[in-house]
């Protein structure tokens, strides 16, 4: 279904989508295919890890962002002596004035916000990465036996730096899967590089004002499950999803380069991120374009390789092709 065809109010929330895009055009040269799979995770309500060298723009796209999106927005460092508490909180100690009598306060932490841009996240013990990825998961903190709900949308944006090791601690396998996509921040061509160069060296940079609300970011989750997938096309899903586990897949290369294939939780990323990527180009039924797309950001970091594949110098990227060729869309 196109969306000439549907009632005014459908209408009138793509073009605040389209309104956000612009607004985020006015600060970021390039990087389309980024800042939609951004907008992609904030719609399917997911979460998204962005990996790329320093210098490409990854904090300032999730500030951007932030901007034009009338949420509350925090910013965590993360460093390697950062503790669970500096991230979901802790209980205070107070006096009531009134009658002298003492009692703890629970004191949120900055994860009680709306977009949360958890700045290389590698760079932190497992415990405190554990403490983030649950909140994700749950959209909850429990602290001394009390539950206390996050707010909504809750958006969490993690930022990490393929080049440094040292110092490091890489997110295991499971807690990768949390995210619903990773994506890759690559270097700009040459003249949106000399566009950048020009814009951040002149003038202060063009102030962002807010285009949508929670709100509305709430109705765009709810109508992007509404998005169509055909019967076909949820079964080409599953059977992509199915094949990259080396156990049962029928493609070669597969049983050779992966030692463990994605889980179910893959292909319910795959189809809300179709879903998003369609109300993205307004459409309001997901196509085969849109798998093809998001295939590699979905699963690229649910894949676990061999050590074959690493002395063939294959990365999950090359797995996700192959499939894609081996298992034509219908």
């Amino acid at each position: 279904m196109n969306v000439q065809h549907t009632e005014p109010s459908v209408r009138q929330q793509l073009a605040r989508l389209d309104a956000l895009r612009e607004a985020i055009a006015q600060v970021i040269v390039g990087q389309r295919a980024v800042v939609e799979q951004l907008l992609i995770g904030l719609l399917a309500g997911g979460h998204c890890l962005l990996e790329g060298v320093p210098g490409l723009g990854k904090t300032l796209l999730v500030r951007v962002l932030g901007d034009a999106l009338a949420l509350d927005f925090r910013r965590i460092q993360f460093t390697p002596d950062l503790m669970p508490s500096d991230i979901v909180g802790t209980e205070i100690l107070e006096e009531d004035h009134g009658t002298g009598k003492r009692y703890f306060k629970f004191q949120q932490g900055p994860v009680f916000t709306n977009l949360l841009l958890a700045d290389e996240l590698n760079r932190t013990p497992p415990k405190t990465q554990s403490a983030l990825l649950e909140a994700m998961q749950e959209r909850t903190i429990s602290y001394a036996g009390t539950t206390h709900r996050l707010p909504q949308p809750f958006f969490v944006l993690a930022t990490q730096n393929p080049l440094e090791q040292a110092g490091t601690y890489p997110l295991p396998e499971a807690q990768l899967d949390r995210f619903l996509l990773h994506v890759r921040v690559d270097y700009p061509d040459e003249a949106e590089e000399r566009t950048i160069i020009a814009q951040t060296t002149g003038a202060a940079a063009a102030r962002i004002m807010p285009v949508m609300s929670g709100d509305e970011v709430i109705a765009l989750q709810a109508l992007t499950r509404e998005v169509h997938v055909g019967d076909e096309l949820l079964a080409w899903m599953t059977r992509l999803v199915r094949a990259t586990r080396p156990q049962t897949s029928d493609v070669a290369e597969v049983r050779d380069w992966v030692r463990w294939g994605a889980g179910p939780r893959a292909g319910q990323a795959l189809v809300l991120a179709a879903k998003a990527r369609a109300l993205i180009n307004g459409r309001l039924a997901a196509t085969r374009e849109d798998v093809h797309a998001l295939a590699p950001p979905v699963l690229r970091h649910r894949l676990l390789l061999s050590f074959a594949a690493e002395a063939e110098q294959r990365s999950s990227d090359d797995v996700v092709a192959v499939l894609l060729r081996a298992l034509p869309a219908p």
